[in-house]
């Protein structure tokens, strides 16, 4: 992570953890205002942050990992005025909901630790602790193809890897939300409780901007025309950038 965004995400990861789930009220619309995040991939010579996609990744995520209540991702995409909406957006959601499973993955993994079971705690118990894995498997690959998203959004032409990128972060909301809830038993659906707010927006956002189903069409459909032989050639060119 270069300087730039480690200061970004020192700077927006205590005002989303404040901010939380809850409905945003004008004074926090106005705190994001006059932060800029809204104008974050807004050019600075028309009066924006000037950031990069791997900027947003770190804005989007975190926003995720808070469940914000506010969809800012959305708002900075829409100030971008990028050309193509859509694909913007599923990446937004793809690095959402890799934010927001990295923070059940850690809500489990502590309750796993903290709660007794027959004398003992229940991370010590081999089958949990085998989920667990399961689910951080999970998490790190959603995190890794947002991260080869934004980057690819930074150079340009990003439909294959955007594809992808939401299509992995949808596989892995089914397993990491059963997981989770899993652990965590009744508690984790109270309302009260940090772990519901985090899964309800983790299905909501793998149903928007392109579902399993929807992608898997599309990339589907882009290997199929280009033929068996060109898959390989094609794929490693797009991830050869030395």
């Amino acid at each position: 992570m270069s300087d730039t965004r480690r200061m970004l995400a020192e700077m927006v990861d205590p005002l989303f953890a404040g901010m939380g789930a809850a409905a945003i009220v004008e004074r926090d619309i106005a705190r994001l205002e006059e932060l800029g995040l809204p104008n974050l991939l807004v050019p600075e010579a028309e009066g924006g942050f000037g950031g990069s996609w791997l900027d947003a990744l770190t804005v989007f995520r975190l926003a995720g990992y808070h469940a914000l209540g506010i969809d800012l991702p959305k708002l900075i995409v829409k100030r971008a005025a990028v050309a193509d909406t859509e694909l913007a957006m599923a990446f937004a959601r793809a690095c959402q909901i890799a934010g927001a499973l990295d923070a059940a993955l850690a809500l489990s993994i502590a309750y796993a630790n903290e709660r007794q079971q027959f004398g003992r705690p229940l991370g010590k118990f081999q089958a949990v602790q085998q989920s667990l894995a399961s689910f951080a498997c999970e998490a790190a690959a959603a995190n890794c193809a947002a991260m080869g998203a934004a980057q690819a959004l930074d150079r340009g032409n990003a439909e294959f890897e955007v594809a992808a990128a939401k299509l992995r972060a949808n596989r892995a909301v089914e397993m990491g939300t059963s997981v989770a809830h899993q652990v965590h038993g009744a508690i984790g659906f109270t309302d009260e409780y940090a772990l519901a707010p985090l899964t309800r927006r983790l299905w909501q956002w793998r149903s928007e901007y392109g579902n399993d189903a929807c992608w898997s069409a599309r990339l589907g459909s882009k290997v199929i025309a280009q033929g068996a032989d060109r898959f390989w050639p094609d794929l490693s060119a797009r991830t050869d950038h030395s």
